[in-house]
């Protein structure tokens, strides 16, 4: 059963605390011609950097440049023909592709020969204007004494109160960090169509010139709003007739239309008209996860609905799961929650001008596309999942649902991170792939 909170105007009188914080504060033929792009490798990697190699790449015509993670793989693996770009989620940096050795769907792809590339979109992670310093991006650790001093003998009513307290003390510890960028707040004014049409281009510009695939192709996996990313893009270049240069799509949890859903993320929908209202440039929503999080984890787990949101029960280590929580989520523009907005809304999402729906011209699409969804999915339902994917011609389009009536389920981050998938997605995806890495 999907879980739905009661509706109530908590979050509006949240948004508007919110708000007065951040208020003060052509064919191809067997040699393809690249494009010339301006990139580098970095010669050192920050600590938070897992990846074997760092890049950055320049946004034309911008002062962005953008972190792409590298993973290599060994002489030894199998040869693969095409890299792999990996697309994250809203507001999430590379850290959920590769959360530990143990558990990173980078590092499984990269073994299974695939030389893979996450991107971090603008104002993320390691992505950062030239002009700006660079972004520290300190990890933060299970052992960290977020909320060492709870009590959690004292009475439901008691703890409540106190938590508050406590909570709006972190909050306003966590808030530093995003008060010290202030510089780099006030510039947080891109959609989701800047994403579409200039860094994802930028990125797979470089990834094709530092690897140079014979036909100039990339694989691509979207995990949420990454998967939506690449449906667009299917979507704009097949109404074009241009070329994708894409291979072939994996999406994790994402539609382009959630109206016939049951999405959880319909509750978060009153926060964005008054932050709209009350013109809040940015919602900073790593550190408020990051504050939210002890009354998420912790007896009398008070705000539990919110761990449901990302994992199913017991399909993630509680020490993965904290430092998913608490370092793979970034500020995000109040115009590109918007934007995505009308992913709710009759004909689901479309661009900034309103006027090019994106479900409606995937049905020109002929690139394969393998769409997986969770079947404890609160944020992106399955239904959800396959409003978009019924939508591409059956000869190109592949759908599944993970998780059984007994389970393993498997919810919103699942897909990428939990237990199994490993043992159950992961191998889905590389079998897939494997199928359309063709020259």
């Amino acid at each position: 059963m999907v879980f739905v909170l009661p509706q109530s105007d908590f979050q509006t009188r949240v948004a508007i605390q919110i708000a007065s914080v951040v208020r003060d504060l052509k064919p191809i033929r067997t040699r393809v011609r690249m494009k010339a792009v301006t990139g580098r490798r970095a010669a050192e990697k920050p600590s938070i950097c897992t990846a074997d190699e760092l890049h950055f790449v320049h946004v034309p015509n911008s002062n962005w440049r953008l972190a792409l993670w590298r993973y290599t793989p060994s002489p030894q693996a199998t040869r693969r023909i095409h890299p792999l770009l990996l697309l994250s989620g809203l507001g999430t940096n590379a850290i959920g592709y590769d959360l530990a050795p143990d558990s990173s769907f980078a590092r499984y792809m990269c073994n299974q020969g695939f030389d893979t590339w996450i991107l971090e979109v603008r104002g993320v992670g390691l992505s950062a204007e030239h002009n700006l310093r660079e972004a520290k991006q300190p990890l933060i650790t299970a052992s960290d004494p977020l909320d060492s001093t709870t009590n959690h003998e004292t009475n439901d009513a008691g703890f409540i109160v106190s938590h508050f307290v406590g909570l709006q003390e972190r909050f306003s510890t966590s808030i530093e960090d995003f008060q010290k960028q202030i510089d780099l707040v006030l510039k947080y004014s891109w959609d989701f169509d800047h994403y579409l049409e200039e860094d994802v281009p930028a990125a797979m510009e470089y990834i094709r010139t530092q690897c140079r695939p014979n036909d100039g192709k990339l694989l691509a996996i979207g995990h949420s709003m990454g998967g939506i990313l690449l449906y667009a893009m299917l979507s704009q270049n097949s109404n074009e007739g241009k070329n994708s240069w894409l291979a072939s799509v994996v999406t994790l949890g994402a539609s382009l239309d959630y109206t016939t859903s049951r999405s959880s993320l319909k509750l978060l929908l009153p926060l964005v008209d008054p932050a709209q209202a009350l013109n809040v440039p940015v919602i900073p929503l790593g550190a408020l996860l990051a504050a939210l999080y002890p009354a998420a984890s912790r007896p009398p787990y008070f705000l539990s609905w919110l761990k449901s949101q990302v994992s199913a029960q017991n399909n993630m280590h509680p020490e993965l799961f904290e430092k998913l929580m608490l370092n793979n989520f970034c500020t995000v523009p109040a115009k590109l929650l918007l934007q995505l907005k009308t992913a709710f809304q009759k004909g689901g999402l479309c661009d900034r001008n309103g006027t090019f729906f994106y479900k409606d011209h995937l049905k020109k699409c002929n690139i394969p596309v393998l769409a997986l969804a969770g079947d404890r999915d609160l944020i992106c339902p399955p239904e959800a999942v396959y409003e978009t994917i019924k939508m591409i011609p059956n000869h190109s389009a592949s759908f599944k649902v993970f998780g059984e009536p007994s389970g393993p389920h498997y919810a919103h981050y699942d897909l990428v991170g939990g237990r199994l998938a490993s043992h159950q997605v992961y191998p889905c995806v590389v079998e897939f792939l494997s199928r359309h890495d063709q020259a």
